[in-house]
């Protein structure tokens, strides 16, 4: 890594108008909105690190998160269909990287600090269970602690990835600790969980833009629901289709947000968008042909969860050094929460299938 260049080297770096650290650090003080998040003002990481020559905080970060084992286990996790046989179905990665690019264009037009902005959003949902929201509500029925998505993944990056956690600045931990609507309507005056920087506002309401908009896709896809299924108001105000509803919701954003410290949407778009995702809920995700589906995976992580408990001997060695430190409880969360589905299924398979033989 470069940051372990010598003073001398690093001189000849700048002097060579190079884009490095300091020059795009100077860029975002002249360039940002006065709302941005500038990566020289970090509040900074819990232990600290000699910055690198080329890369402000955020972006390593970032680069951190894509990196991470708990990233690229997103690609084998559910988003809302579970175990899907078709390719094109979202997983929890593709998701993700759907908010990812939502998020960076809000930014980028709000003049945000763009970095921020994609790290919180890549870093979101590390902490997702197999099988989806499914598999996070399993969790949090029989965990005596609560189990929500967004703190585990503050604890992926704070503890379980890596050696010891990521140590990600604080900025990008508030985002991912704070990006979840936890069942609100978007940009509610009342939330409960409030990012603190303007950054981690985008991707909280980038989240749903994505998701509403792409498991329609998926939904269509799966034969659900058709187009003309859908609320015929929210449909004439934000788009007939996928890619006209998410533009009109990003426009709409950015033209009522310039400037201002916080985001805001016009009444029209916001309670159509509102419309649309209470459609969702009703038709899509409590269809009972899904429902049927997700009893059989949230037996499946309770099972694995009570078989953990009282076979403790079956859990890594890693999760054993948490279950002496914080209990086996927690550990045993840590360890299901990690899984991707099919590691799950093969795991339930392992213990719970009888196994011919003779």
């Amino acid at each position: 890594m470069l940051s372990n260049l010598d003073d001398d080297l690093v001189e000849k770096v700048k002097t060579r108008g190079i884009f490095d650290r300091i020059a795009q650090q100077e860029w975002e003080e002249k360039n940002l909105s006065f709302y941005a998040t500038k990566s020289s003002n970090t509040r900074g990481r819990e232990k600290y690190e000699e910055p690198c020559p080329l890369r402000t905080e955020f972006q390593r970060d970032r680069d951190r998160i894509i990196h991470s084992k708990s990233f690229r286990r997103l690609k084998h996790k559910t988003q809302v269909f579970i175990a899907p046989f078709g390719d094109h179905y979202r997983t929890r990665l593709t998701h993700t990287l759907e908010v990812s690019q939502i998020a960076r264009t809000i930014s980028r037009a709000l003049r945000l600090n763009e970095d921020l902005t994609e790290a919180i959003a890549l870093g979101h949902d590390l902490g997702h269970t197999p099988f989806g929201h499914t598999g996070e509500e399993a969790l949090n029925k029989v965990y005596p602690g609560g189990f929500r998505h967004n703190e585990q993944s503050l604890r992926v990056v704070e503890k379980l990835e890596g050696e010891g956690g990521l140590n990600l600045t604080w900025e990008v931990k508030d985002g991912i600790l704070n990006h979840s609507q936890e069942g609100e309507k978007i940009l509610s005056k009342n939330a409960r969980n409030a990012p603190h920087t303007l950054e981690a506002e985008v991707v909280k309401i980038a989240d749903p833009l994505a998701y509403v908009n792409h498991d329609i896709d998926d939904a269509i896809r799966a034969k659900l629901i058709s187009e003309k299924d859908l609320p015929s108001c929210s449909v004439k105000i934000l788009g007939k289709n996928s890619r006209e509803r998410i533009n009109t919701m990003v426009k709409d954003v950015v033209f009522n947000s310039q400037d201002k410290p916080h985001l805001e949407m016009s009444t029209p778009v916001l309670e159509a968008f509102n419309e649309l995702r209470d459609f969702m809920y009703r038709e899509v995700y409590q269809k009972k042909v899904l429902v049927n589906e997700i009893k059989k995976a949230s037996r499946i992580v309770i099972n694995l969860y009570q078989f953990y408990l009282r076979h403790p001997q079956f859990i890594p060695p890693f999760f054993k050094e948490i279950a002496k430190e914080e209990g086996i409880e927690r550990a045993v969360v840590d360890y299901i929460a990690g899984m991707t589905d099919r590691y799950a299924l093969n795991e339930f398979e392992k213990y719970f299938i009888p196994k011919e033989w003779g």
